[in-house]
């Protein structure tokens, strides 16, 4: 089986802001491969879907984005994942928007839902390696950035939290779409042929 989380914030006032990126991709697979009922299970929004005939729960965590880590460990634990089974997706500020960039590893890059996914996950990422131990920061696990467009001068927290303005949405809206696809690369391909087909801006 393989995990999906999309990262954002919980509650009507945060559906359509930048910060839930994460969670309007989820919501793009989902409706593509059939995924009608969410149920609520390991504090999040779940549903399962089959991509290229291979199970995948989707999350929405519940916990709101700061404290995404516990949800993603729960369900890791529970359906006893590895690491390897695992796609974050999540906007990112520093990347314009109509642009994905898929990584199998790598830092946070300040993201506070990353930073807690990376914290909670450290311990699986200790009992994957061959010598045990301690496992440093940052655990090896598949993220897709989405664009969302640097803030400029509006403070980064307001700017993360309000919805993407009228240029930005057409651009937002072909986005998640090629989000669906490098989902569904990812899954039935691996990371090397998502990262080689998607990564960049829309060549269209």
């Amino acid at each position: 089986m393989k995990l999906i989380v999309g990262l954002g914030n919980p509650g009507t006032q945060y559906e359509r802001t930048r910060h839930n990126a994460g969670f309007m991709a989820v919501d793009r697979v989902a409706q593509k491969f059939g995924g009608t009922n969410f149920r609520t299970v390991h504090e999040s929004f779940a549903c399962d879907v089959f991509i290229a005939s291979q199970k995948v729960m989707l999350l929405k965590p519940l916990t709101y984005m700061n404290l995404s880590g516990r949800t993603v460990a729960s369900a890791m634990s529970y359906y006893k994942l590895a690491l390897a089974d695992l796609l974050v997706v999540v906007d990112d500020i520093a990347l314009p928007v109509g642009t994905l960039r898929l990584r199998a590893s790598g830092s946070a890059g300040g993201h506070n839902g990353l930073l807690d996914i990376q914290a909670a996950l450290t311990s699986f990422a200790a009992a994957e390696s061959a010598g045990g131990g301690t496992a440093k920061l940052p655990v090896d696990y598949a993220r897709l950035r989405i664009g969302i467009d640097p803030p400029g001068r509006v403070p980064q927290k307001a700017y993360v939290l309000t919805a993407f303005t009228e240029e930005q949405k057409p651009l937002i809206d072909k986005t998640l779409t090629r989000a669906v696809d490098a989902v569904a690369t990812w899954v039935e391909y691996g990371i090397e042929r998502a990262m080689n087909k998607f990564n960049g801006a829309d060549p269209e």
